[in-house]
């Protein structure tokens, strides 16, 4: 989850930064915010030894630091932005974390599981800490196993060696200038090359003011980098090679673009996601290809089930393209939370097809459960937002959604992005298997081509929303319902007012409401509903009228999500957001957006922060 950060350059160098490690560093910190910010720090070598500045609480806190003591300009430093798990947010607590000697500074992401164990080692030996954290453990090891062993890549490894769990590690030593060692397991870490200058960071927008050229590292394994050099070991020593790649995006897709969040940059930038996600998909003959493909497609005709696995936003994504996979290829599909998969014993074999959602690519839950799917037999293919990271180097096949970075916490973009690629993976199945003849794959791809600007229409109707959200800033509850594929947009709009709002929000199957939920109706009870096309599936069209109906008997506040030309609403709205038309189960494309633009006001109009909420973070790394 946490952020990491680090620099090494050679003055004068083409590559180098002029500003000096510290800047670069938190300049890194400020990209890298969205995944930690209960505290950050900076430690840099310097000529007397390791300097070090840290402080809880917001990354401003630490500028503030640093305003009145600053580090010197030197050519290493490394950084941390921190989401706590091991101690609470305090001075104490925040990274680096330094030895006895004050000789090694050490910045981590994940969690090391035996710390408590190695902790009363530790103490027994006379060691006394200064912090909570599992971290500080680390940085007590690694000093001690330089003394024995004066070089710090060996020291890393043997340090590892020794920890039980999943991490990233990030360290310095006073004794060794110009070289920072990393290691990696279970948790992100990537390289940036520079010229006299290299760096390395959580993902690639720590760097990408400076470089796009990047190194994807693999599991296990210990990188040394100089301005000169990079280096890659295993942990058991043997020299490995990294596989380099291009970010195909620049520092300014990570900016705000002039909006007042990277959330509404984002909720914007969704047309374009969906385009990118579409783009270059088809061959020459105009038939469907996906990226990375290293299962036959005799394997995946022989599919006879289909398990998707994600958490949080990604879950309903999944949700979306099991109608749209059954419908189109008449495969049996099952979602499943990826931290429960695992748990529950699940029955898969070679003839299983686990698909695995996850923007970030580096979220533990849904590693372990692509794991545990493997282990099985089953064949894995990713749906991922970043190129390089764990969960689609991990699996047996990749579909990337080029959504371009998504800074805020709460998932828009990638959403829509996933939703696409979900639909593409179900058209291609179709095709190659035979369930669509070419000209049926074709139209509903030319009806995807149309969404971007569909979502573009609905984005400029949106002011009535933004004004209904501001006049709810004291709202404690909304309700969501839908059928259909309106269902899992119902959730998702209920768990985008949870998290930026911090308000009460249920999403709920509308044919469930008769079933207990409709006591949870008083008078004034803000309810959305997505209501499906009247022209898709008339019988489904007139169920969901007749909720609305049921709800606004009791008092209800009804908001209504409903295409262009509906009219069966109006009669039982009180309002009435209208969105294009398009075919059924493309619509979540459409009807979500609301629903993200009015969490977002709302959140605005409470005075609360939409791009870091509280308690989450963006990359959950650790289980």
């Amino acid at each position: 989850m946490c952020g990491i950060v680090g620099y090494v350059g050679r003055p004068g160098a083409p590559g180098a930064a002029a500003e000096g490690g510290p800047a670069v560093v938190l300049e890194g910190l400020r990209r890298l915010e969205y995944r930690g910010y209960d505290s950050a720090g900076i430690a840099v070598v310097t000529g007397d030894g390791v300097a070090v500045r840290k402080r809880a609480g917001k990354l401003a806190n630490l500028v503030e630091l640093l305003d009145a003591d600053p580090l010197p300009d030197t050519g290493t430093a490394i950084g941390h932005t921190r989401w706590a798990t091991h101690g609470g947010p305090t001075d104490a607590n925040a990274h680096p974390h330094v030895d006895a000697a004050g000789r090694v500074a050490v910045i981590h992401n994940g969690i090391v599981e035996n710390f408590a164990a190695l902790r009363a080692e530790l103490t027994e030996a006379g060691v006394e800490f200064t912090s909570e954290t599992d971290t500080e453990v680390v940085a007590h090891l690694l000093g001690a196993q330089y003394r024995l062993t004066p070089d710090l890549t060996e020291a890393m490894r043997a340090v590892c060696a020794r920890l039980e769990g999943a991490f990233t590690l990030l360290a310095v030593h006073a004794d060794a200038p110009g070289t920072i060692v990393g290691a990696r397991r279970n948790s992100p870490l990537v390289v940036g090359l520079g010229e006299g200058a290299n760096y390395l960071g959580s993902d690639v927008a720590a760097f990408i003011a400076h470089t796009r050229e990047a190194l994807e590292l693999g599991q296990d394994q210990v990188v040394t980098i100089t301005p000169d050099e990079v280096r890659v070991v295993g942990f058991d020593g043997t020299p490995a090679q990294g596989r380099r790649f291009h970010v195909d995006w620049d520092a300014s897709a990570a900016e705000k673009g002039g909006f007042p969040s990277f959330m509404a940059k984002e909720i914007h930038d969704q047309p374009q996601a969906i385009a990118d996600t579409l783009l270059g998909r088809t061959d020459a003959a105009g038939r469907l290809q996906l990226d990375e493909m290293k299962i036959t497609e005799a394997e995946l005709r022989s599919i006879d089930k289909i398990v998707v696995i994600a958490c949080g936003t990604a879950a309903y994504a999944g949700q979306v393209a099991k109608y749209a996979i059954e419908h189109w290829c008449r495969i049996p599909v099952e979602v499943e939370l990826a931290h429960e998969f695992r748990y529950r014993d699940p029955v898969v074999s070679e003839r299983t097809l686990v698909v695995a959602i996850s923007q970030s690519g580096e979220t533990m839950d849904t590693i372990m459960a692509v794991r545990h799917a493997r282990e099985q037999g089953a064949k894995v293919l990713a749906i991922c937002n970043t190129n390089g990271s764990t969960i689609p180097r991990e699996s047996d096949a990749a579909l990337y959604t080029h959504a371009g970075p998504e800074i805020a916490v709460a998932s828009t973009k990638a959403f829509l992005a996933q939703i696409t690629a979900c639909y593409l993976l179900g058209l291609y199945l179709a095709q190659l298997r035979g369930n669509k003849f070419a000209d049926e794959v074709a139209e509903v791809l030319a009806q995807l081509h149309e969404v971007p600007g569909q979502v573009r229409q609905v984005l400029d109707g949106l002011e009535q929303v933004r004004e209904i959200a501001r006049s709810m800033a004291d709202t404690r509850s909304v309700l969501f319902l839908g059928r259909h594929v309106g269902y899992p947009v119902a959730m998702e709009g209920a768990l985008k007012l949870k998290e930026l709002a911090y308000i009460h929000a249920e999403g709920f199957a509308a044919g469930e409401l008769k079933h207990g939920p409709i006591a949870l109706v008083e008078p004034g009870q803000p309810v959305f509903v997505v209501v499906p096309s009247p022209r898709g599936r008339d019988s489904l069209h007139a169920k969901v009228v007749s909720n609305i109906q049921e709800v606004r008997a009791r008092g209800a506040r009804t908001l209504v999500i409903a295409e262009q030309g509906d009219t069966d609403v109006e009669p039982y709205a009180d309002v009435v957001i209208r969105v294009p038309r398009t075919s059924t189960l493309l619509s979540p494309l459409l009807a979500v957006v609301p629903l993200q633009v009015f969490a977002c006001e709302l959140a605005t109009a409470k005075g609360l922060d939409v791009d870091q909420p509280r308690n989450l973070a963006k990359s959950v790394t650790v289980e």
